[in-house]
């Protein structure tokens, strides 16, 4: 009679259920623990499955006799229970890692600071609509290892962030793409950025000469860095200030030019033809557009999907206009990159809604933005001493702690033709319980004006 196997299970939120659905399919006697509390819905998911749970604690004898442990990725790995782990010799790994034993699809891999749901979504979009049998999994949709539980896919589309990439070991993509890197989550990192930049960059592990590295050139962190590493995949570049001769980059004519990849003749696309804009979008379209010509998808295919793919939520979503104020729902944007695209697309004056957890930010580089573009400053957090610090000098700031008293105000403040714009900056942990929630309280909030 065979030993059942056993595993623990940090974390019971979309990733952590997930990675206990399929550990029961493939046999594994399952404990869930989590040092919080558990939503309805994950529990009644785990009592259908018969997994056992735990919420409130975790019971350290349980999960330190497991040979494995597998940890959300929103679980720090300075908590006791996982450093308590790791000095005993158990390997910790990710949903991700775990669901990537258990299936043979072809994987795309789409990490960076900014724009890694959308181009996760675009690439998706494109190979949907090129008849493939393709999933949507990592940071968006289902979970990774649910979909391999209870789907067949070929392919699979997969967000992930540099949390869900510092628990992988021998996990594999034959697709990666890493879109940019600014600083972003330090407080994870020892608030040291080589150490967020070796996070990203473990995207390209494992891969072999057989797979593709698509990156951008304009990015100083990513050339900097890809100086010491040993990347064996097949590199395709993407660059709006130079030619390359097999990737992507943008002509003088302010066409896309798609280079000779797989062999394949060069495609080009004007950039007015694409369904996003802004100078960021240029660049999400191009690492969709090489990751599916890479899959010998068909020109029409692509140039099609590129100019009718619909944004997602929360990420520059205009909501409606009042009185002739426009209001945007940009509360995505966690880090001061992701803003400053914002700030920088935006072409009328902006009165800024900011603020929320913030994560060691340097500011820096919003000033000269601000002053150009903003006209106020309205914080929406609990503790704002961060941005009244760094814009207090350059704007007028306010400060409210919720969403309905930042939109009332802002709208006061504003006039017909300006613009008002959510872009936080910080995460949103202090008044909601994620980003989607900001924004859609965001929205409740404007449209009861």
């Amino acid at each position: 009679m065979t030993k059942t196997k056993y595993i623990a299970i940090l974390g019971a939120g979309e990733s952590g259920v997930g990675a206990a659905i399929l550990a029961k399919q493939q046999g594994y006697s399952v404990f869930v623990s989590d040092f919080g509390k558990i939503k309805e819905k994950y529990k009644t998911e785990l009592e259908q499955e018969g997994i056992e749970w735990e919420e409130g604690k975790h019971s350290q004898e349980r999960i330190l006799s497991a040979p494995e442990i597998i940890k959300s990725p929103g679980i720090p790995e300075k908590v006791q229970i996982v450093q308590s782990a790791l000095e005993k010799g158990i390997p910790v790994i990710s949903e991700i890692e775990f669901a990537g034993r258990y299936t043979k699809a072809k994987l795309i891999g789409i990490t960076g600071s900014n724009g890694k749901t959308t181009t996760t979504l675009l690439t998706y979009h494109i190979l949907k609509k090129a008849g493939l049998n393709v999933g949507i999994a990592g940071n968006v949709g289902d979970s990774f290892a649910k979909q391999v539980t209870t789907q067949d896919f070929e392919f699979y589309v997969l967000e992930l962030s540099s949390f869900q990439l510092d628990g992988l070991v021998d996990f594999k993509v034959d697709v990666s793409v890493l879109l940019n890197i600014t600083p972003d989550h330090l407080d994870r990192y020892q608030y040291k950025f080589e150490n967020y930049v070796n996070s990203k960059f473990r995207i390209t592990n494992n891969q072999t000469k057989e797979d593709f590295f698509i990156y951008c050139k304009d990015d100083e962190a990513i050339v900097k860095a890809l100086s010491d590493k040993n990347i064996k995949a097949k590199q395709l570049p993407f660059s709006i200030k130079e030619e390359v001769s097999e990737g992507a980059f943008l002509n003088k004519k302010e066409e896309i030019v798609f280079n000779h990849i797989n062999q394949q003749q060069p495609q080009t696309m004007s950039i007015h033809d694409l369904a996003l804009n802004g100078k960021h979008n240029i660049y999400n379209s191009m690492a969709a557009g090489i990751a599916s010509k890479v899959l010998d998808l068909r020109k029409e295919i692509v140039r099609e999907s590129l100019s009718d793919f619909q944004n997602v939520e929360h990420r520059l979503e205009h909501i409606c206009y009042v009185n002739g104020i426009e209001f945007i729902n940009d509360s995505k944007a966690t880090n001061v990159n992701a803003v400053w695209y914002a700030l920088e697309s935006i072409n009328k004056p902006i009165v800024w809604i900011a603020g929320g957890v913030d994560k060691g930010n340097d500011y820096e580089e919003l000033i000269p933005l601000v002053k150009d573009k903003v006209k106020a400053l309205v914080c929406l957090g609990v503790d704002n001493s961060r941005l009244v610090e760094a814009f207090g000098d350059v704007v007028d700031v306010y400060e409210t702690s919720s969403a309905k008293d930042a939109v009332k105000l802002s709208y006061k403040l504003g006039s017909k033709g300006d613009l008002v714009l959510l872009s936080p900056a910080c995460a949103s942990f202090d008044l909601f319980d994620n980003y989607e929630e900001r924004g859609l309280e965001f929205r409740k909030a404007v449209r009861e004006l």
